[in-house]
């Protein structure tokens, strides 16, 4: 039987730079809201050696992920999922940011590991604004929502969103709180699916040199990344090989967990005060 891997987002940014460090021998679907821009993408790869095939999905609509869900088991065995579909601050309003970046991780985790045996890997992609957040905003009891409420939950989000002044940084702070949320998501599903052989754990980039990062920097200014260690954004490549490895079977004893992939930009924080 064939291998499947699936990458949200899969077009573009650290997405895209994954699939390069992806077994070619494996099918690999990519999805996004393009057409165009999946298909192009997936024409890329072709001539690096690998099998990809576009699927468009809005992963922030379930019956979507249902979709993808289908159609990516009907190709074969899945044996890798990497969510890394997501919009930031400068992209989308608090609720879009919510919807996509929480609600499509629930989403992607619940349906996809549904048609997912023993031994596969659900790779979640957060952000290291995750570690941002100020201690009174993260609430696990509020995240618990998500799966119970789903109304309730974004509303209260949005509403720790509107304690921020400006329209940027009430979109700040939903991402924020959307990021965090995926660590734990990533974390608690780890502990449920582990009993079936799936593993589950989590990435946090911090400022990568991608289309969205960009957009950030236009944003904020180069402070983003002036806390790490050498100073630069991370380039895609080098978040690509950290998602595909976090992905990869082999690596089965890193389940739970999240991994600060930021060039040691929250660490940097301790000594460059």
């Amino acid at each position: 039987m064939e291998r499947v891997v699936i990458v949200t987002g899969g077009g573009s940014g650290m997405g895209k730079a994954a699939i390069s460090f992806l077994d070619p021998a494996k099918r690999i679907v990519i999805s996004g809201r393009h057409l165009d821009k999946l298909q192009k993408t997936a024409d890329e790869m072709a001539e690096k050696g690998h099998s990809v095939v576009p699927f468009v999905c809005d992963t922030s609509d379930r019956g979507s992920v249902k979709e993808l869900a289908a159609f990516a088991a009907g190709l074969g065995e899945i044996t890798n999922v990497i969510q890394c579909a997501g919009v930031s601050p400068a992209m989308a309003e608090p609720e879009q940011i919510v919807r996509i970046n929480a609600m499509g991780t629930v989403y992607v985790n619940q349906e996809l590991s549904r048609v997912m045996k023993p031994g596969s890997v659900i790779c979640d992609v957060a952000s290291n604004s995750a570690y941002q957040l100020p201690r009174f905003l993260i609430r696990p009891g509020l995240y618990a929502l998500a799966e119970e409420n789903e109304a309730l939950f974004v509303r209260k989000v949005l509403s720790m969103a509107h304690l921020a002044r400006g329209d940027y940084q009430r979109a700040g702070f939903a991402y924020a709180i959307s990021k965090n949320f995926v660590t734990w998501f990533a974390s608690r599903c780890a502990f449920r699916y582990g009993p079936r052989g799936i593993r589950v754990c989590s990435v946090s980039p911090g400022l990568i040199d991608t289309g969205m990062g960009k957009m950030e920097c236009a944003a904020n200014g180069a402070g983003l990344f002036s806390h790490t260690a050498e100073g630069r954004p991370g380039k895609p490549e080098e978040l690509g090989f950290a998602i595909a490895m976090a992905a990869d079977e082999r690596n089965g004893y890193l389940a739970g967990v999240d991994i600060l992939a930021d060039g040691g930009e929250i660490a940097g924080r301790k000594f460059r005060r």
